[in-house]
């Protein structure tokens, strides 16, 4: 062989040689930032863990804060406000009634003809707020309120017409914080979800919708103001006596519950002639250092527009799920190269990655996790990902929801507790007690409702939760608004009467 011909060879081996080098140094590389992405995985499900001794603790602390927020205004996290409800339903309300259901980033409309509770006819209109009503002045966001109502009213039919020389008579669900006055009045506590109207903050809700009305020449009156969980309880109530609480989990959450009035310490006045005063949690706000919170919560938590306030809501509602999926998936871009060398764009944006794209994710079955990979090309614009990585994704939604959904079964064996309804007691073997829940994330996102109902089987053993039924009480909040205005009508003994 001339040296010619050797020095060639010698190049070759040389350049094959550094090729493998570099195909070795790569792999390397590769499955040290795996692995480094695997940690941040790993360590986030650590801090996640809810294992039944620490839902215990939540459950009790959910107990102490709720008698703490009983005895007091501002004694707890818990607001536990009073709703002036002390009737519920029973079944007998008759005529014709309308509801406002005000908690999100819809609104509803609804038209009620309600004849018993095998005999309800429902008319109702859904309507988009636009996002810039959400931040603006408190005039503007009723006046388009009003104006959309107006617009329903004039779509009556001729069997869904009041009688001649009445006025249209409303129940107005309002998901915010309220300080509640009467059955018909209320001032704006704080706004939640997304919300963020300044001058709104201490008006009474009704005379601002009120005057609103007044302004587009719609004669209607507010005769109750109920928060959505109130009005799933009443709902929830109208076809089952047995309902003694109400849970909303959608984009936002809270829970109410019928309490005895003698057990309300800051209740001032007469006792309700029923005994019992329904009462509006606001238990998003509830916090504890049980909770099982991560970094990405706390940084979620100092980016919101309520920084220290809803630390519940924001680990285990609709609203905010999908945002600690996109926070851990960022670190692991970031720290990792989770999807490449470079970090997708979409990801750096807050609240792209929605609950609904992750429970379509959680539950895809099938076996190339092709809904997961369509979900990251659409939000994410990221077109390669691998099995290896969607199957990652798949586990960091289960972490998160399994983390929520343990929470929230949690959150209702406090009410229990402090209900004495997580025990059996003698002669009320059969006593059974339902809880009416509602919201797109209990109702939609199954793995989360399964994990839940799991969870509560787990915490009362399988006697006790034989008895404790967990019902899915759809658009409760608005019928139970409509309910309640019909239970609290100014023609009720006209009514009555006739």
């Amino acid at each position: 062989m001339g040296k010619v011909a050797v020095a060639a060879a010698v190049v070759a081996v040389a350049a094959v040689s550094a090729g493998a080098v570099l195909v070795v140094r790569h792999r390397m590389r590769n499955s040290g930032k795996w692995a480094k992405a695997m940690d941040i995985l790993r360590d986030f499900e650590d801090k996640c863990g809810t294992p039944i001794s620490k839902l215990r603790q939540v459950a009790d602390a959910m107990t102490v804060e709720m008698h703490a927020g009983l005895a007091s205004d501002g004694g707890s996290k818990l607001k536990m406000l009073i709703s002036y409800v002390d009737n519920l339903p029973t079944g007998d309300e008759t005529g014709i009634f309308y509801a406002l259901d005000l908690g999100g980033t819809n609104f509803r409309v609804l038209r009620v003809k309600l004849g018993g509770v095998e005999n309800v006819k429902k008319e109702f209109q859904e309507v988009s707020i636009p996002p810039n009503l959400m931040i603006g002045k408190s005039e503007d966001l009723f006046d388009f309120i009003a104006g959309e109502l107006a617009k329903f009213v004039a779509t009556e039919d001729e069997d869904m017409q009041i009688p001649p020389g009445t006025q249209r008579e409303l129940g107005f669900t309002f998901s915010f914080p309220v300080k509640q006055s009467s059955i018909a009045g209320g001032t704006l506590v704080r706004w939640t979800k997304g919300f963020n109207i300044e001058d709104a903050v201490g008006l009474d809700v009704v005379e601002e919708l009120t005057k609103a009305m007044e302004r587009v020449g719609l004669d209607m009156r507010v005769s109750a103001l109920v928060n959505d969980t109130v009005g799933t309880l009443a709902g929830g109530r109208y076809s089952n006596p047995d309902v003694i609480a109400a849970v909303i989990l959608g984009t936002g959450t809270n829970a109410a519950y019928v309490e005895r009035a003698n057990a309300i310490p800051k209740w001032q006045g007469l006792l309700p002639k029923s005994g019992e005063m329904v009462i509006n949690m606001e238990w998003g706000n509830f916090r504890s250092s049980h909770l099982p919170l991560t970094e990405y919560d706390e940084s979620l938590d100092n980016d919101s527009l309520n920084p220290g306030e809803q630390i519940f809501e924001k680990i285990i509602s609709g609203m905010y799920l999908g945002e600690v999926v996109r926070r851990v998936l960022l670190k692991m871009a970031e720290e990792a190269e989770f999807f490449g060398e470079t970090v997708p764009s979409k990801l750096l944006k807050p609240f792209i990655f929605r609950t609904p794209d992750m429970s379509a994710m959680h539950h895809d079955s099938t076996p190339d996790l092709k809904v997961v990979a369509t979900k990251l090309k659409d939000i994410l614009e990221i077109s390669n990902s691998s099995l290896k990585m969607r199957k990652v994704i798949v586990e960091l939604c289960e972490i998160v929801a399994t983390r929520g959904a343990r929470l929230s079964a949690a959150g209702i064996l406090g009410i229990l507790k402090k209900t004495g309804r997580d025990v059996r007691k003698e002669g009320e073997e059969n006593q059974k007690s339902v809880i009416a829940m509602d919201g797109g994330l209990f109702e939609h996102y199954t793995k989360f409702r399964n994990a839940m109902q799991n969870t509560m089987k787990e915490l009362l053993g399988e006697e006790i939760s034989s008895n404790i039924i967990i019902e899915l009480s759809n658009d409760g909040s608005g019928l139970g608004a409509a309910l309640l205005a019909a239970s609290h009508s100014q023609y009720l003994e006209y009514i009555e009467s006739t």
